[in-house]
């Protein structure tokens, strides 16, 4: 025991040593990001390894100025509560009835959910898009919601399935017998117990909203309806760009996502290792 409690004093520091060159690794991008943000044109395009000779916000003031941030902001906001809040609650009453009846259809109709996880984005994209054309949702951050709720749906599913089996059924034979519907069955009692995974899904995927481009980019062509990574596209130019206002954009579209993910960092690890354990 002596021998391995000297060996695990002498690799503490070295792991937490690596673990620190791992974290400057991956947060190396965001700090040069961050760093050449402050700089303008003439200096980033001279060295960008160097510190900038003056740390101002004159960048950030004229970005937000230009890419209408607050607006950008709205827009992008709006669109993640609305389709998670639809992805949530269609998942989560979907997910415990698929897992409570068992029967061939619900088991053929949770197989194809779990089968449309697999097929990828680019495939459906110009069917897709027809279709939205087709519903007259061009250009709606309600309809886009609603394209962002059926895409997420499946894993979603997935995921509440798994858990539910976790929740007693006993509880919800008690709820019956006490003559509760299954409305107010699932509403209070398996909803409120299905708290970590719900936790989970949301946080990952407004993260996924947040950050997606591509479905706005072929959605939204107003640019009052521009989302934050879409704001930040219009700084490209053809001919040129303006690269101190880009990394301030982009410095300002990872902000809220990246607060988002350290306040609610332990719900998602808490809402995995359940969800692992009980389904």
């Amino acid at each position: 025991m002596n021998h391995f409690g000297k060996m695990k004093k002498m690799l503490h520091p070295l792991s937490t040593i690596l673990l620190l060159l791992f974290a400057f690794f991956w947060m190396f991008p965001l700090l040069m990001a961050l760093m050449n943000s402050f700089k303008t044109n003439g200096e980033l395009l001279t060295n960008v390894m160097t510190f900038p000779e003056r740390i101002g916000l004159d960048n950030y003031i004229r970005t937000i100025e230009k890419m209408h941030y607050l607006r950008s902001f709205c827009n992008t906001l709006v669109l993640a509560v609305l389709s998670v809040s639809m992805m949530i609650l269609f998942s989560a009453m979907a997910g415990w009835r698929l897992c409570r009846t068992k029967t061939k259809l619900s088991a053929v109709l949770f197989g194809f959910f779990v089968f449309s996880m697999l097929i990828p984005f680019n495939s459906v994209m110009i069917p897709l898009y027809k279709v939205i054309l087709a519903l007259n949702i061009k250009n709606s951050l309600i309809g886009l919601s609603f394209v962002y709720a059926g895409m997420g749906v499946s894993m979603a599913i997935f995921l509440y399935h798994g858990f539910t089996k976790g929740i007693p059924l006993e509880l919800e034979e008690a709820a019956a017998i006490d003559g509760s519907s299954r409305i107010r069955t699932f509403f209070r009692i398996v909803l409120p117990m299905l708290k970590p995974i719900t936790a989970t899904i949301c946080i990952t995927n407004v993260l996924w909203v947040w950050n997606d481009f591509l479905l706005p980019l072929i959605t939204l062509s107003k640019n009052t309806k521009y989302t934050l990574l879409l704001s930040t596209n219009t700084l490209f130019g053809q001919y040129s760009s303006d690269w101190s206002a880009i990394l301030s954009a982009l410095i300002l579209s990872a902000i809220p996502v990246l607060v988002f993910y350290a306040l609610f960092q332990k719900q998602i690890l808490k809402g995995i290792t359940e969800g692992a354990v009980k389904g």
